[in-house]
């Protein structure tokens, strides 16, 4: 059986890494004032950053049904036998029902998987998908590699403000912390598909050394092996930083550094560090 995977933008891989996993991706809608963009097309991180610096009105669209049956029957027509889609949260976005309903109007089988995860999280999670798929597995083996991963993923989540995601309606569990907001620097993380609080830290060079230790306990959680990466968007220094202190705890020679997708970008805000390990 041959089994094609497909993500969505959000899960904010590198084009080359998943060009090589053979990983199709479903570009999200990104507008920015009153101009629509496509994401990993025509529209940057850097485009995000500075619109929200500026308060220009920025919000993301879902990619629709029609465009995942297009990538779907594209796919078919390759000659694969079946293919996992594996997406972002449903509980923070509807990329999910969209490919629930474009699998139904194709004449492939197509496993929707609902990561309940967050960017690097379910790019990881689409990556060992793509890696069962490429040993052989049947889809629903592949699927549920990819379930297995989104599992054991950690999202750790920095950001500068709550006022984005307050904003994008993505704030979940963490709109307790509102009130408090001037007073903290929230550590955020991903629960049942949910923002949720993890820790509350008085400043951002506490909040951020924090960061580094709790990435660092979640992977030496995982004595088998884990994938780790870190996201940011607008703060490449701090991200280098941040990089570099767990690659010298872990004692790895580097971590991997990339800018953010725009449609998580555009909910986060600028000054987001994410720091996500899976096992392996």
């Amino acid at each position: 059986m041959t089994v094609a995977v497909v993500t969505d933008s959000t899960a904010s891989l590198d084009p080359d890494d998943a060009a090589r996993e053979g990983i199709s991706v479903v570009p999200t809608t990104v507008i920015i004032g009153a101009r629509v963009y496509t994401e990993g097309v025509d529209v940057t991180s850097q485009m995000i950053a500075d619109a929200l610096a500026q308060n220009v009105p920025v919000s993301t669209s879902r990619p629709s049904p029609e465009t995942f049956q297009a990538v779907y029957r594209a796919l078919a027509s390759t000659g694969v036998d079946a293919i996992v889609s594996v997406h972002i949260s449903s509980k923070v976005s509807g990329t999910v029902d969209a490919a629930r309903l474009a699998a139904d109007r194709v004449d492939i089988p197509v496993h929707v998987v609902d990561t309940l995860q967050v960017g690097l999280a379910t790019g990881f999670a689409a990556g060992e998908a793509a890696r069962a798929s490429a040993a052989g597995a049947t889809a629903e083996e592949v699927a549920a590699a990819a379930l297995e991963s989104a599992r054991t993923s950690r999202v750790l989540l920095y950001v500068d403000t709550l006022e984005y995601l307050r904003r994008g309606g993505r704030i979940g569990r963490a709109a307790a912390l509102i009130g408090s907001a001037l007073a903290v620097k929230p550590i955020l993380t991903i629960e049942d598909g949910v923002v949720t609080p993890l820790e509350k830290v008085r400043t951002s060079s506490k909040a951020l050394a924090r960061l580094v230790a709790l990435g660092v306990e979640t992977a030496r959680s995982h004595p088998d092996g884990y994938d780790i990466g870190i996201l940011h968007l607008a703060s490449e220094p701090v991200a280098v930083s941040v990089a570099e202190s767990l690659a010298q705890e872990l004692d790895r020679p580097a971590i991997a550094i990339d800018e953010v997708g725009a449609d998580i970008g555009a909910h986060v805000g600028p000054g987001m560090i994410a720091v996500t390990v899976s096992a392996r």
